[in-house]
């Protein structure tokens, strides 16, 4: 069975090509957080790309709830932030969430050209690898976009190269490796370095570090405008 032609792309720059599934990668924090809002009940999560937006359809939902980031620190009316820890104790049972975050939503908006968007970070990566193998699985040209999200660090390209191989199925990369890579990149240092911004949890990181057992991926529904992120139960 011939094996999917797979493309690792960097960045956020410019509308992703076309592809039979499209893997959006952030490690650092947007899809590290998604997953635990889906482990603590959440029930969808909308994408958009700027605070504006994020009021605006708020107002027409007024019961969602406002989550993410700007240049990584909290935004000011929000509900919730962008920090793993603080979702790991949120109350957000049957809640639905807006998301609106620098570098995972804005990568996810620019990859609906694939027939099949998916997003993770480092916790859910080996679910949403084989899952992206089995939609891929005995089609003749099938392709595989896996987008490193961050534009020059290298969490979410260590993710990326994971994924890569168990797609590939090559064993040529560990998950410990992929762990200290992402606790050794730019994106991680800043939660417990030297001028630390108050804003941030040093807790954060080890979240984003580990593999998180569960029995789902994230997946995107390209049907409604914003486009939501759904959980995808495993069989």
């Amino acid at each position: 069975m011939p094996a999917p032609a797979i493309r690792i792309i960097q960045g956020t720059d410019a509308p992703y090509p076309a592809a039979t599934v499209s893997v959006v990668i952030d490690v650092i924090r947007a899809f590290t957080v998604a997953q635990i809002a889906f482990l603590r009940g959440v029930r969808e999560i909308y994408l958009v790309n700027t605070v504006e937006e994020a009021h605006a359809f708020r107002k027409l939902h007024p019961d969602y709830l406002l989550a993410g980031e700007v240049d990584g620190l909290p935004i000011a009316g929000f509900d919730l932030d962008n920090s793993p820890q603080r979702f790991s104790t949120a109350d957000i049972h049957g809640k639905t969430l807006i998301q609106k975050t620098s570098n995972g939503v804005k990568g996810t908006l620019l990859a609906l050209a694939a027939d099949n968007v998916l997003v993770t970070g480092f916790s859910n990566a080996r679910n949403t690898a084989q899952y992206a193998r089995a939609l891929t699985a005995g089609k003749s040209g099938a392709t595989i976009n896996i987008v490193a999200t961050h534009p020059s660090d290298d969490d979410d390209l260590a993710c990326a190269e994971y994924i890569r191989d168990i797609v590939l199925v090559e064993n040529k990369v560990s998950a410990s490796d992929i762990a200290r890579r992402i606790l050794a990149a730019r994106s991680a240092v800043k939660f417990y370095g030297p001028g630390k911004p108050a804003a941030l949890d040093a807790r954060d990181p080890e979240h984003c570090a580990r593999e998180t057992p569960c029995n789902f991926v994230m997946q995107v529904d390209k049907s409604v405008s914003p486009p939501r992120v759904l959980r995808h139960t495993l069989a």
